[in-house]
């Protein structure tokens, strides 16, 4: 493949990257005139991109915020639920009763505790940890821009190029949310620039890699095991990062020393992650959880689920394709272009195979995890891999402003032809279940917009309208490609559409889901919920309804039992039951409401019918 600079190492350092304009040669005179202080230039300089970094990240944070205004209660259910109680148990508060659910890990929970010190109430705490999602989903900037430094894109189109990357949605609209996506992007952009770093740093004098362990090894480690501690995904990151640091030690990229050095610091980052990880579970799962490492034993061990997780895994491909209009598939095909290319120097074919094998082993390995959901989110899915995207969507941006024409007509046909292929497959093995199934607006910030339709799924609509993003992006850099024209025009496609997505994205589907769940389930105006120091929920209660209680109910223990067989516990504070169809609220309680009880509440909702009863 050429292109105009050589794209194997792609990570020249700032000092030898092009030059932003190339200017005409001055004249002879002002050769002969050196500027009276040399030194003065270059340090206005760094001001001057220092001032500029700390505004746009302020900017991105801003954009966050008034994006998620209107969040105030977890929506994103029950993911949302599941780190709030982690957290709000981590700093000392009472237990939430989710068992067999999900099991949410301790790492970004971790995160959140600030958010407790800070917010009064439900409401405050939910905002406060939007504020520290926004903080650190902001931090793409810098991140992006120094991945497209090292893929030897010009400065002044890597700082624009790193805003559009940090305005795409699978980093700007869940970060509006209490979810880990909000930060895994970040994790996953830092340890790649870490490891890079790492892999391919100049060895010392006499020709010796460095003894001592270097920071940015140690760092990565510690990157690896966070997310190991925040997400089961994280599990991938941490097993490629292995392959890699296995990798050093065998090709001699890395002392031994150096090398092991990155191993204990692993190794105890990630136990010290398991054991923060136990500690929720007598809280949270006292009665077991859902055990999805059973669904992945099945699926390993039957045909029929190596059918069902291959192309469940595929169509999270696809969904990455589209979404970015074609350009995460131009950096996925670029990937694999210099892991299989014999004159790609050792570590950075490492690193591509490291990138491919966290694609392919989040997209696989979640799709053996998921129950079937009767939904078509479970066959089509972009949040899964939106922490690996934003890293492809940078390879791909970096393919439109550097590939010579050729290459980059050859490397868009061959983006368009890999999304055409995995929506076939989705089609062949998802079939008309794309129409029967339920359609679930959140799974689908992306295509609603491309298809302009928030209550149905078109998988060829979508096709295509991310296809003809794709030329057109291709177009815009081939009108005047040495010119500003042309990034300019790109730079401009891609950060219109990935905020018109995030926008449309909020307004439909974010706030309409925020208004129903309030009114379905919100119990301010009716009771004090500061004085319930407990509260048990009926487990026929639907789910949503039953984790929003416990939301609302923030100062009480939350417990569940099952009111066909188990009475409602006298000892709790209040008592969520569900409430039978054509019956008074009275009738809730099963046998009748002892004495000192009292109905407080009742809703008969899309969602679920329940009664609210008070004791005392």
């Amino acid at each position: 493949m050429s292109t105009r600079t050589p794209p194997d190492d792609t990570a020249p350092p700032d000092d030898t990257a092009p030059p932003d304009d190339a200017a005409p040669p001055p004249a002879p005179a002002a050769v002969a005139r050196p500027p009276a202080d040399p030194v003065a230039a270059p340090r206005a300089d760094r001001r001057r991109w220092a001032w500029l970094f700390v505004l746009g990240w302020a900017a991105q944070v801003a954009v966050r915020l008034w994006l998620a205004s209107g969040q105030t209660m977890p929506v994103a259910t029950p993911d949302e639920s599941g780190y709030l109680f982690a957290a709000r148990v981590l700093t000392g508060g009472p237990d939430a009763d989710m068992s067999f659910g999900t099991v949410y890990r301790g790492g970004y929970p971790l995160l959140l505790t600030p958010a407790f010190w800070i917010g009064a109430g439900p409401v405050g705490v939910y905002r406060a940890a939007l504020v520290i999602n926004a903080l650190v989903s902001a931090a793409m900037l810098p991140l992006a821009y120094l991945l497209l430094r090292r893929l030897a894109v010009r400065r002044r189109w890597s700082y624009v190029f790193a805003h559009v990357t940090a305005l795409l949605p699978c980093v700007l609209f869940y970060s509006g949310f209490v979810l880990t996506d909000a930060i895994l992007p970040v994790l996953v952009a830092g340890w790649l620039l870490l490891t890079h770093t790492w892999l391919t740093a100049p060895p010392a004098a006499g020709g010796r890699t460095p003894v001592r362990p270097t920071p940015t090894g140690a760092g990565a480690s510690l990157l690896v095991a966070y997310a190991y501690a925040c997400h089961t995904r994280g599990a991938i990151l941490l097993l490629v990062h292995a392959a890699l640091l296995g990798a050093a030690l065998v090709l001699r990229w890395r002392s031994w020393r150096a090398v092991s050095a990155s191993v204990l610091v692993l190794g105890a980052a990630t136990a010290a992650g398991m054991l923060l990880n136990r500690s929720l579970l007598p809280h949270m799962y006292p009665q077991g959880d859902n055990d999805l490492g059973g669904n992945v034993v099945k699926r390993v061990t039957t045909l029929d689920g190596w059918g069902w997780m291959l192309s469940l895994g595929t169509g999270q491909v696809w969904y990455q394709a589209v979404a970015t209009g074609g350009v995460a598939a131009l950096g996925l095909v670029t990937v694999a272009f210099l892991a299989v290319r014999r004159t790609t120097p050792g570590p950075t074919r490492a690193l591509a195979l490291a990138l491919l094998a966290i694609v392919a082993g989040i997209a696989f390995a979640t799709s053996a995890a998921l129950p079937v959901e009767y939904r078509i989110g479970n066959y089509v899915y972009g949040r899964y891999l939106a922490s690996v995207t934003p890293v492809l969507f940078a390879v791909g941006v970096a393919v439109l402003m550097r590939a010579s024409r050729r290459t980059l007509l050859w490397t868009a046909g061959a983006a368009a032809a890999l999304t055409v292929v995995a929506a076939c497959v989705v089609q062949w093995y998802a079939g008309d279940l794309l129409t029967r199934y339920t359609y679930t607006a959140y799974d689908f910030p992306e295509t609603a917009f491309l298809t302009w339709d928030w209550k149905a799924f078109h998988l060829w609509h979508a096709t295509l309208a991310g296809l003809l993003l794709l030329a057109l992006s291709v177009a815009a850099v081939l009108v005047r490609p040495r010119r500003s024209t042309g990034p300019l025009l790109l730079a401009g496609l891609l950060a219109a559409v990935a905020l018109a997505m995030c926008a449309t994205a909020t307004e439909r589907i974010a706030q309409p889901l925020v208004r129903a769940e309030t009114a379905y389930t919100d119990l301010r105006g009716s009771v004090d919920l500061t004085k319930q120091r407990s509260i048990a929920v009926d487990w026929n209660i639907w789910w949503t309804i039953r984790l929003s209680q416990y939301y609302w109910a923030w100062w009480s223990d939350g417990s569940v039992f099952d009111a066909r067989w188990t009475a409602p516990p006298q000892d709790a504070d209040m008592v969520v039951l569900a409430w039978p169809k054509d019956a008074p609220p009275t009738a809730s309680w099963p046998k009748g409401a002892p004495p000192g009880w009292h109905v407080v509440a009742s809703r008969r909702t899309a969602e679920g019918d329940w009664v609210a009863w008070l004791r005392g």
